[in-house]
This record gives C-alpha cells, structure tokens and sequence, in this order.
C-alpha cells in the first residue's frame, strides 16, 4: 500500500498522488518481502517494491527476494498471479479478468480485493478462483458509496459471481442490493415477544373521558405509557429469572450468567424482548428502552389514515436520519386485496417512499398489513395482500399481520414471503385486543410456522389497566405488576405453543 505522501516524498496537500520512485523507499520493502508468503500491490506498487518502473523488471528482483505468490492488480483489468517463475509477458500470469461496473467510490477497492483473495487463498482454492473473489468484491465496493458498509456478504459474492448484476451501475441493481442489505445484518432474531403500546388514537379517546384539557391529556398518557415501558422490563426480568431465557441487557445477562445456556431455539428459548413506541407520547421513554439489547421499532403512519399518509410533517428520510440505527420504521397500512387500483397505487407510491429512506438511512422497515374489517376475507387474502405489495417490489424486513384463522392461512402467507424475499426477517402476530384464549388459540396455529417469529401485542396487555388508571381506582404500582404479569403469561403461552409444534416446525423444515 505505498503512498508516497506518508514516506515525507510530497507535500501534505498532494495524497492522491500515487507514485514518486524512491531508492530508500525500495530498500527498505526489499528487506521486509524475504519474510513474505503472498506479495499483492497495485503495478505502481510492485514498481517500488522492485525498485523497477519496468513491471516485469520488477517482478524478477520481487522473485529472486520470496517464492511467494505475487499478485498484480491491474484496476479494471482484473489481475495477473504469478506462483512461479515471471514469464516474458504480464499476460502470462494466471489471469483473473475484472468486471464490468461503473466506478462510483474507490474507497475500500484495495481492503475489498485482499479480503477477496484471501477468502479463497487461505483455503487452497485454485488462483483462478482466489481471482474472481478479489475481482468481484473490489467491483462491488467502487459501484457503492462507502467503504466498509459495502463490503459484500459471502452469499452476496456467490449470487455475483453467478448471476452478475443487471447493469454496470450495480448499485440501481434492486435485486442485488436488496440482497447486500438482508445478508449483512449484524442482530439475529430467533424470536420475539414485543409489547405494543404504539397507540395514539385509542389514548386519546380514554384520557378524553377523564381529562377535558388536552396538554393534561398528553401528560397523562405519556405517564401511562412509561408505567407500559416498567410493566415491560419487569415482565422480561421475570420470565428470565424464571429460566424462560427472555433477554434484557446487562440486568439479565447477570442472570444468564448463572444457568446453563439454553440452546433450543425451536422450543422458544431464544425468544427476545421487544417494544413499538410512539414518538407522539413516548419520546422520552424512547432512551430508556434503546442500547438495552431489545427489539424496537417505531410508528410513522398517521393513525387511520387510508390511503397511507405520515404522521411528520418532514419528509421520512428526515424523520429517520434522526433515529438511532437499531430503531424499526412501523408503518401500519389498511390494505386488503380488492381494494380499487388507485388506492392501491396511492399507497404503494407512500410505501416506496419510506422504503426508500429506510435505506438511505441504514434502518430496517416492518410493515404492518390490515385489511378493513368490513371487506370479506377467507385464508388467501393476507397472502394476496403480501403479493400485491411484493409485486410492487415493496419488500420489508418485517410483516406484522393479523392471527391467521388456520394453518392453510400460514402455509399460504409462508409460500408468498418465501417466494418473493428468503431474506424477509419473518412475520409478528399482532393481537387486536384478543383476549388470553383467544390469543391462545391463534398462538397454537401460528406456531407450527417458522415465518411466524412471535407476536407483536398491545392491548390484550395493558386494556384493562389502562381503563381502571384513567379511571383514577388503580395505583401506577398496580399497573406496572399488572402488565409485566399478563407480558410474562403471554411469553409462556406462546413458548407453551411452539414447544408443542416442535415436530410439526421439524418436518416443515425438512420439507
């Protein structure tokens, strides 16, 4: 990596310079490479390790110094590897001929084509394929903007190196940038109890039966709400004080620390803590449940608005860019099938906004789907819902659906997710103020199905708590005791319920 600014050869303001020819600077590499095992540069680099501005002249004084591997590389030509004697042309080096892409950054090119190479080096691969490795990930890395963050996955390189990209400008490749995102996620979600109490409307209409002033009215809903966050905690600390294995923060990994680690992530073991919280009420709650090792995501879409509309009034892109990076865009959309093709096209153009500053802005997406309840539905119209929006290319991290009435319903939503994105993090079951029964039953039928990844529910929590604090006949203590015990009694439920479909997830995995 020679640049001749931090060798003192020129002045500070000429770093790009990439070449001064320096005896000292050559004397000096020529007694590190005897040492050397694998030699790669950039044909300035081999002409001062050589001391040579002669490449093959180079090349010869870099063989008589190391038996290593010499590798050239040659920008958009690929690469010329030399394993043995140097040969009378460049040319007759193994070849690994580059790939057609736009330059669009050069930052990384270099850290991308070494850690290409010695992918496949280090493994003994043939030097014809350590090539393509390098080839590929350093034309990927100058088709992006950045350095590190576009780095490709290993799945990434071999869907790359089979397919290639659409077009030269391979960052516009949908596809395949879609896939850079989903395989270089870095938290894993085996499954996921979240504790809903995003709602605004349904607050606003209990404290305005109490509270005629409406700053009062947002005060109190703001304390109920933090009462929501304590029950939440309290509720995750217990279950895993249990030994359920619910996770929150350094709290709990105090706590882990003293049982045996529990591996059965089919028997609900691994389930995580998770909330969706408003900004409207809950800002200042948003802290406190953020950097604890949990699950968060946030609402956007003004409540009842059909068609799709934002709550902020700044574009989402700015909206987002304010938000820690772990933090979950939720967008709540009423949707259903036979919806007239205008309302349908209205909210897809709003849904591919936010999708758009999603990944602009490094943040994951679930969309929520709710199809009106006065239009019909049978098992097929969630997964005709997903279809219409996959086909739309509006492709989430995240789906967070209605119970499904039957297993046909699951297989149905499974084959569209599948079919469409194997990358989609999964699916989270909403409850629409279900009770414990009959939340149990839809647990029951969901759990059979891997893309069903835990349940998203809000107020078959805190309901009843709610209506009796407004109320002024409960204490913030009771509530707070109340949630965390219907939380840690729903955690049991559905772990109670993917336990019992153990053999059914075994043979559907299978399958």
């Amino acid at each position: 990596d020679y640049r001749p600014v931090l060798w003192g050869l020129t002045g500070p303001g000429m770093g790009e310079q990439r070449f001064v020819p320096s005896d000292q600077v050559s004397a000096h590499l020529q007694t590190v490479i005897p040492e050397c095992d694998l030699l790669v540069g950039t044909e300035e680099e081999i002409h001062i390790a050589g001391g040579s501005t002669d490449t093959l002249t180079a090349l010869r004084r870099l063989r008589d110094l190391t038996n290593g591997t010499i590798v050239v590389k040659r920008g958009p030509m690929g690469c010329a590897v030399f394993d043995g004697a140097i040969p009378e042309r460049i040319e007759e080096g193994i070849s690994g001929p580059g790939f057609p892409v736009e330059v669009y950054n050069v930052l990384g090119a270099g850290d991308a084509f070494m850690a290409g190479f010695l992918r496949g080096w280090l493994r003994d691969e043939e030097l014809t394929r350590c090539c393509a490795y390098a080839n590929a990930c350093g034309a990927l890395v100058v088709s992006r903007h950045g350095c590190a963050p576009a780095m490709p996955s290993w799945e990434e390189l071999q869907f790359f190196l089979k397919h290639g990209a659409t077009s030269e400008r391979v960052r516009e490749d949908a596809g395949l940038e879609h896939l850079h995102r989903a395989s270089t996620r870095t938290r894993d979600w085996p499954e996921l109890a979240v504790l809903a109490f995003d709602h605004r409307v349904q607050f606003d209409e209990i404290a305005a039966l109490h509270e005629a002033d409406q700053t009062t009215q947002a005060i109190r809903i703001s304390a109920f709400k933090r009462l929501i966050a304590a029950g939440a905690k309290e509720g995750a600390q217990r279950d895993a004080r249990l030994g359920g294995g619910m996770r929150y923060g350094v709290i709990l990994d105090a706590v882990e620390a003293k049982k045996p680690a529990r591996r059965d992530v089919d028997a609900g073991a691994s389930i995580r803590y998770g909330v969706i919280l408003d900004d409207r009420y809950g800002e200042d709650i948003l802290p406190t449940v953020t950097g604890v090792g949990g699950w968060v995501a946030r609402p956007v879409e003004l409540p009842g608005s059909r068609p799709l509309q934002f709550e902020a009034v700044t574009p989402p892109a700015l909206t987002l860019r304010a938000w820690p990076g772990e933090h979950i865009a939720k967008c709540l959309v009423a949707w259903h099938p036979h919806d007239p093709a205008e309302l349908r096209a209205r909210q897809i153009d709003t849904l591919r906004e936010l999708q758009q500053a999603c990944i602009a802005t490094f943040h994951e997406l679930l969309i929520e789907v709710i199809p009106p309840r006065d239009m019909p539905a049978d098992d097929n119209t969630l997964a005709e819902a997903l279809e219409q929006l996959y086909a739309a290319r509006i492709r989430p991290e995240w789906w967070k659906l209605p119970p499904a009435a039957s297993g046909a319903a699951w297989n149905a939503i499974t084959r569209t997710i599948q079919t469409h994105d194997m990358h989609c993090r999964g699916v989270l079951m909403l409850g629409l103020e279900a009770s414990e029964a009959e939340l149990k039953r839809s647990f029951a039928i969901a759990a059979p199905h891997p893309i069903c990844k835990g349940f998203a529910v809000g107020r078959s929590i805190f309901a009843d708590a709610a209506a009796a604090w407004f109320a002024g006949s409960i204490t913030d203590e009771a509530v707070v005791e109340d949630i965390a015990t219907r939380y840690t009694r729903l955690i049991a439920l559905w772990r109670a319920a993917r336990t019992a479909a153990k053999p059914a997830r075994a043979v559907q995995a299978a399958a």
